[in-house]
């Protein structure tokens, strides 16, 4: 496995991850309470603010993310880009998504959009790195 391939993995997770700081406060209430509805999940998390729906909104946007790195990646190595290119442009997205994420939930919306088009810029780049 390539570092790339590892950070497709890592970005593939982060959705996850967006999900569980989002759900996080509802955990072991009960529905009536406010606590989280896993029969109507969607609505649930619709209700959220402040935190819990900024990292719904953070889940939302990393699942969108993921077939740019994906088909930038693949793409990139199909075209025998080298591989310590790949794999520094998909490492450069991946750490974009992180802070991205980071400054979502600390609701820092100019750095967010700055860190969004980072990581865009990083994930576009591997469609135009081959020999």
């Amino acid at each position: 496995m390539t570092l790339a391939h590892a950070c497709i993995l890592i970005a593939c997770l982060l959705p996850i991850a967006c999900a569980g700081v989002a759900k996080w406060r509802g955990f072991g209430k009960r529905r009536r309470e406010g606590g989280y509805d896993n029969h109507d999940p969607r609505a649930w998390l619709a209700k959220q603010q402040g935190l819990q729906a900024r990292a719904n909104a953070a889940q939302q946007n990393s699942f969108e993310a993921l077939p740019l790195i994906i088909a930038g990646v693949l793409i990139a190595e199909h075209a025998g880009a080298a591989q310590s290119t790949v794999d520094a442009l998909a490492l450069a997205f991946l750490a974009c998504r992180l802070a991205y994420i980071g400054a979502y939930l600390a609701d820092k919306a100019n750095l967010r959009s700055i860190l969004w088009l980072g990581g865009l810029a990083c994930g576009a780049a591997l469609f135009f790195v081959g020999p």
